[in-house]
């Protein structure tokens, strides 16, 4: 019984431990990557978004570092025009749903939802929360500009 009380125990400190491990939360980020991992916009490409005006998957030979996310590019070319001016093509509000920072909290940005405005990518939680979104961008923008980055917290 000592030997099972023991390697119970044994289990219950190893759990505690491996579980006490500082993992970055998705939420704590200014970039939105998911919570193991590291890609921004999900591995797409921000540059083709303007470029194809569709989503195209970037490749791993051509990534970037910015704010402490992986940005990938399906080429060279949009891999350059990132690093020359990331601003121009990252995401609006980290890549968190534009929507769900309208109304004040952060909900994951898929890459497949998604919209140019006025020359800025915006992206959504998913379909149904879009066809939200599009009711009003304007005022939705005006709300999310007034919640970023206070949300967050």
């Amino acid at each position: 019984m000592k030997s099972f009380v023991s390697t119970l125990f044994g289990t219950f400190a190893l759990g505690a431990v491996l579980f006490s491990i500082p993992v970055a939360s998705a939420r704590d980020a200014d970039v939105y990557t998911g919570t193991f991992s590291s890609l921004a916009v999900g591995g797409y490409d921000p540059v083709a978004y303007f470029k194809a005006g569709r989503p195209v998957p970037g490749a791993a030979q051509f990534s970037s570092e910015y704010k402490g996310a992986t940005w990938r590019f399906a080429s060279k070319e949009n891999l350059d025009a990132f690093r020359a001016n990331p601003a121009a093509f990252a995401p609006q509000y980290g890549g968190y749903c534009a929507w769900a920072v309208s109304q004040g909290y952060t909900a994951s940005g898929d890459p497949q939802f998604w919209k140019v405005v006025n020359g800025k990518l915006y992206l959504n939680y998913d379909g149904s929360v879009q066809a939200k979104w599009e009711k009003d961008i304007p005022g939705f923008i005006a709300k999310a500009d007034g919640n970023w980055p206070r949300v967050l917290n």
